[in-house]
Parts: C-alpha cells; sequence; structure tokens
C-alpha cells in the first residue's frame, strides 16, 4: 500500500478512530459503552481504527475486534502497534500505566523481529481478525530508539514483503526520534502524537520530509491533552497529560478569541488544522461515548473560513 494512499482505502477519509479510550484510559467504562462508541463511529463513516496491546492491557484491541469483526472486511483499515508484548502477571492490582484495568498482565518491551511476529499474532487473536492492514512500531522514542531502528523497523519491513501487513510505520511523539525514522527506513505512515496542532508545529520539519519521501501521517492529539478541546480554555486544562502552565493557557486563549471573531469554535479549528499540511493523510481523534464521537464527525465537517487560517497566521499561531 502506497501511504497516501490511506484515505482510499475503505474510505478512512478525513477522521480516523483512536482506541485508547476504549481501553479505559484514566477511567473504566462499560463494556456496552465502549462498543456503542465504535458502532457510532462506524455509522458516522469512520473506516480508519487505530489501537494498540498497550491500551488497555489489550482491552481496547478485544473491544474493537468485537464490532469490527461483523463489517465487511473490505470496508475498513485497521492498525496496531508492536513493541510490546503482554505477559501473564501474578502480582495483582491495577495498570500502573494509566489505564483502568486490573494488571493481569504486564508490558514488555520486545523490538525484535520474533517479538514482534508475535506481538502481531497477539493482536489477531485479541481482534478476532485474520490481518490487520497497518502496523506501527510504538513508542520508540521512549524505549530504545536506536533499537527501533536497527531491529524493529527492518522486522517491519521484512512483515510487509511478506504480505504480513500491508503497510508500516511508527507511533511516536517526538517529531525528532520520528524524522531518524523516517530516513532509516521505507516507512508508508508516521502517526504522530501532538506535534504538529494548532497550537504548537515543531513537527514541521518532520513533515515537510515526509512530503518529499511520499510518507503519509496521520495527526493524533490534536487537542494536545486537552487544551483545545473546548471553545472555552479552563483553568485546569491538561497539556501534554499534564496541568497546563500558564504561558501555554494564554496562548491557547488567544487562539479561542481569534476563532471566535469567525464564528468558529476552538476544538473545530483544532481538528482541521493538521490536514492543511500535504502530508497529513488523517486525523485521527479518540472517544469514550457516542456522543463524543459525534461530535468529532461533525467538527471535522464544520464550515471554517479561510481567513480564519489567515488570521491565526498573522496572530502567530
Amino acid at each position: 500500500m502506497n501511504s497516501l494512499e490511506l484515505g482510499n482505502l475503505g474510505k478512512p477519509d478525513k477522521l480516523g478512530f483512536g482506541g485508547a479510550g476504549i481501553g479505559n484510559l484514566y477511567r473504566a467504562i462499560p463494556d456496552g459503552e465502549a462498543l456503542a462508541t465504535v458502532l457510532a463511529a462506524w455509522d458516522v463513516g469512520i473506516r480508519y481504527f487505530d489501537t494498540a496491546p498497550h491500551y488497555g492491557l489489550g482491552l481496547s484491541e478485544q473491544r474493537l475486534g468485537a464490532v469490527l469483526r461483523d463489517k465487511p472486511r473490505d470496508e475498513f483499515v485497521i492498525s496496531t502497534k508492536v513493541g510490546r508484548l503482554l505477559e501473564p502477571n501474578a502480582s495483582g492490582g491495577q495498570d500502573p500505566e494509566g489505564f483502568d484495568v486490573p494488571a493481569t498482565k504486564r508490558r514488555v518491551w520486545d523490538f525484535s523481529e520474533t517479538g514482534i511476529r508475535r506481538s502481531i499474532e497477539d493482536s489477531l487473536e485479541r481482534l478476532g481478525l485474520d490481518h490487520v492492514d497497518i502496523a506501527y512500531l510504538h513508542d520508540p522514542d521512549v524505549h530504545d530508539l536506536h533499537a527501533g531502528i536497527s531491529q524493529g523497523l527492518p522486522a517491519l519491513e521484512k512483515l510487509r514483503s511478506e504480505g504480513v501487513v500491508r503497510a508500516i510505520g511508527v507511533g511516536i511523539n517526538s517529531a525528532e526520534a520520528a524524522l531518524e525514522c523516517v530516513e532509516a527506513a521505507d516507512l508508508d505512515l508516521v502517526m504522530l502524537a501532538g506535534r504538529y496542532t494548532l497550537l504548537e508545529q515543531p513537527g514541521v520539519p518532520l513533515l515537510e520530509r515526509c512530503a518529499e519521501r511520499s510518507t503519509g501521517v496521520v495527526s493524533v492529539g490534536a487537542y494536545n491533552s486537552g487544551i483545545l478541546a473546548r471553545p472555552e480554555v479552563p483553568e485546569d486544562a491538561h497539556y501534554n497529560y499534564d496541568q497546563a502552565p500558564p504561558d501555554v493557557l494564554e496562548r491557547a486563549r488567544a487562539l479561542a478569541d481569534v476563532c471566535r471573531e469567525f464564528g468558529v469554535e476552538l476544538p473545530t479549528a483544532a481538528l482541521q488544522f493538521p490536514l492543511r499540511h500535504p502530508a497529513v493523510v488523517n486525523v485521527t481523534a479518540g472517544a469514550t461515548t457516542p456522543e463524543q464521537v459525534a461530535t468529532n464527525a461533525a467538527r471535522m465537517e464544520a464550515p471554517v473560513p479561510e481567513e480564519l487560517w489567515e488570521a491565526l497566521e498573522r496572530a502567530g499561531r
């Protein structure tokens, strides 16, 4: 699969569904609500779904698969991630990595070819599918970038050549580390979290290089952990998974003021902004309720005048 064909496979189009939330990120949600959320995404026309073993120790994959395995397989695109294997955990307690699930398993980093093959097999079992379309090497910048580049990416290239997956990439927070990966391997996609948003754009050099290499970018974290998720920016807004500092709050509120002048809500501009760069092929957003899915879909389709983008440029975004 050529990277820029993502939007032509089963109509993933502009908006994708991110599966961290249905893995009980930060809070537990009932099975019924999680499944209804995935179904709502399908019903509004979303056809690109992303998940990972990391999300809820496999819970996200299980819930996503419970809905998608009953859908025509050629009508949707699904990605999962490799690099963390799930092993039995006898110590008990709750997951220590932000997901509200029992710690019946533990994550073990493994960027080897053997580990990556096993990761794909385990994911398929949880999903109940016979293949995934895209495999991302997950968080090499967090664990070991050198091992990711020297072991993980060649292993993914081999799996793609064998037809095990149709496309490969990295799922990553650091634009600088992502650029190293793009230069080191023939990647179809980069899933970039929060580094090219309405609030900040340190990912510009990466996106420019991706455009040159025909490597598509899937933008995630368009709301910057929540600070751009509401029309009015509250004092307790989160940024990069923590309390937003005063200078970031001030900058976000200035953006909201400019948007308001043009009758556009801040989260609408935030969700649509990444697609203004030609390298970005999709914006994927998480949701934990059907209502959030509907809101994201409506925001993606809401009209935004070109004059707003020009005003944001003048304001120094």
